[in-house]
Protein backbone atom coordinates (compact mmCIF):
# COMPACT_ATOMS: atom_id res chain seq x y z
CA UNK A 1 0.00 0.00 0.00
CA UNK A 2 0.96 3.64 -0.31
CA UNK A 3 -0.36 6.55 1.69
CA UNK A 4 -1.03 9.69 -0.31
CA UNK A 5 -1.93 13.00 1.25
CA UNK A 6 -5.09 14.07 -0.58
CA UNK A 7 -3.73 17.63 -0.67
CA UNK A 8 -0.40 16.62 -2.21
CA UNK A 9 -0.87 14.70 -5.44
CA UNK A 10 -0.46 15.38 -9.15
CA UNK A 11 -3.94 16.48 -10.24
CA UNK A 12 -2.96 16.54 -13.93
CA UNK A 13 -1.82 12.91 -13.73
CA UNK A 14 -5.07 11.92 -12.06
CA UNK A 15 -7.08 13.62 -14.82
CA UNK A 16 -4.90 12.09 -17.52
CA UNK A 17 -5.72 8.58 -16.26
CA UNK A 18 -9.36 9.33 -15.43
CA UNK A 19 -8.71 8.46 -11.79
CA UNK A 20 -10.79 9.69 -8.86
CA UNK A 21 -10.97 9.45 -5.07
CA UNK A 22 -13.58 7.23 -3.45
CA UNK A 23 -14.48 6.48 0.13
CA UNK A 24 -12.85 3.16 1.03
CA UNK A 25 -16.15 2.04 2.57
CA UNK A 26 -17.97 2.76 -0.71
CA UNK A 27 -15.69 1.12 -3.26
CA UNK A 28 -17.24 0.29 -6.61
CA UNK A 29 -16.94 -3.29 -7.86
CA UNK A 30 -13.28 -4.07 -8.56
CA UNK A 31 -11.85 -6.54 -11.05
CA UNK A 32 -9.85 -9.69 -10.37
CA UNK A 33 -8.58 -9.94 -6.80
CA UNK A 34 -8.40 -6.17 -6.26
CA UNK A 35 -11.03 -6.19 -3.48
CA UNK A 36 -8.90 -8.70 -1.57
CA UNK A 37 -5.83 -6.56 -2.24
CA UNK A 38 -7.55 -3.49 -0.77
CA UNK A 39 -8.58 -5.44 2.33
CA UNK A 40 -5.07 -6.83 2.79
CA UNK A 41 -3.54 -3.37 2.40
CA UNK A 42 -5.99 -1.94 4.93
CA UNK A 43 -5.20 -4.70 7.42
CA UNK A 44 -1.46 -4.09 6.98
CA UNK A 45 -1.99 -0.36 7.45
CA UNK A 46 -4.00 -0.95 10.63
CA UNK A 47 -1.25 -3.18 11.96
CA UNK A 48 1.44 -0.65 11.04
CA UNK A 49 -0.34 2.18 12.90
CA UNK A 50 0.20 0.30 16.15
CA UNK A 51 3.99 0.44 15.72
CA UNK A 52 4.71 3.45 13.49
CA UNK A 53 3.30 6.97 13.18
CA UNK A 54 2.34 6.53 9.53
CA UNK A 55 -0.84 8.59 9.79
CA UNK A 56 0.92 11.81 10.69
CA UNK A 57 2.20 12.11 7.13
CA UNK A 58 -1.42 12.56 6.06
CA UNK A 59 -2.15 15.41 8.47
CA UNK A 60 -1.11 19.03 8.23
CA UNK A 61 1.86 20.00 10.41
CA UNK A 62 -0.61 21.45 12.93
CA UNK A 63 -3.84 19.49 13.37
CA UNK A 64 -6.87 19.29 15.63
CA UNK A 65 -7.76 16.25 17.69
CA UNK A 66 -10.89 15.91 15.55
CA UNK A 67 -8.69 15.65 12.43
CA UNK A 68 -6.50 13.06 14.14
CA UNK A 69 -9.53 11.07 15.27
CA UNK A 70 -11.06 11.19 11.78
CA UNK A 71 -7.82 9.83 10.37
CA UNK A 72 -7.77 6.87 12.75
CA UNK A 73 -11.47 6.21 12.18
CA UNK A 74 -10.76 6.08 8.44
CA UNK A 75 -7.84 3.70 8.95
CA UNK A 76 -9.79 1.37 11.24
CA UNK A 77 -13.10 1.74 9.42
CA UNK A 78 -15.08 2.34 12.59
CA UNK A 79 -16.11 5.13 14.92
CA UNK A 80 -13.93 5.71 17.97
CA UNK A 81 -15.39 7.05 21.21
CA UNK A 82 -14.29 10.68 21.48
CA UNK A 83 -13.58 10.62 25.24
CA UNK A 84 -11.57 7.41 25.10
CA UNK A 85 -9.64 8.63 22.07
CA UNK A 86 -8.73 11.93 23.73
CA UNK A 87 -7.77 10.16 26.94
CA UNK A 88 -5.41 7.89 25.00
CA UNK A 89 -3.95 10.84 23.08
CA UNK A 90 -3.30 12.70 26.36
CA UNK A 91 -1.09 9.76 27.41
CA UNK A 92 1.10 10.20 24.33
CA UNK A 93 3.93 12.65 25.01
CA UNK A 94 4.76 12.87 21.32
CA UNK A 95 1.47 14.55 20.41
CA UNK A 96 2.00 18.07 21.68
CA UNK A 97 -0.60 20.75 22.18
CA UNK A 98 0.49 24.09 20.74
CA UNK A 99 -0.63 27.56 21.75
CA UNK A 100 -2.38 27.97 18.38
CA UNK A 101 -6.13 27.74 17.75
CA UNK A 102 -7.97 26.67 14.59
CA UNK A 103 -11.08 28.82 14.22
CA UNK A 104 -12.20 27.44 10.85
CA UNK A 105 -14.66 24.95 12.36
CA UNK A 106 -16.20 27.06 15.15
CA UNK A 107 -16.12 30.50 16.75
CA UNK A 108 -14.48 29.14 19.89
CA UNK A 109 -11.94 27.21 17.87
CA UNK A 110 -10.03 24.02 18.48
CA UNK A 111 -6.55 23.63 19.89
CA UNK A 112 -3.90 22.69 17.38
CA UNK A 113 -1.46 19.88 18.03
CA UNK A 114 1.76 18.72 16.43
CA UNK A 115 3.61 15.44 16.17
CA UNK A 116 7.03 15.38 17.84
CA UNK A 117 9.02 12.64 16.12
CA UNK A 118 11.97 12.95 18.50
CA UNK A 119 9.71 12.35 21.51
CA UNK A 120 7.99 9.52 19.62
CA UNK A 121 11.24 7.60 19.15
CA UNK A 122 11.77 7.63 22.93
CA UNK A 123 8.15 6.93 23.98
CA UNK A 124 6.44 3.63 24.80
CA UNK A 125 3.98 2.64 22.07
CA UNK A 126 0.20 2.79 22.55
CA UNK A 127 -2.53 1.37 20.40
CA UNK A 128 -5.35 3.78 19.62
Amino acid sequence: YALVNINEYDKALVQQHNAFWVNINELPPLIFDHSAMVEKARALMQQKTTTEPIGFNLLPQLFTLSQLQSLYEAIYGENIDKRNFRKRIAEMDYIEKTDKIDKTSSKRGAALYKFNEKAYRKAPKFKI
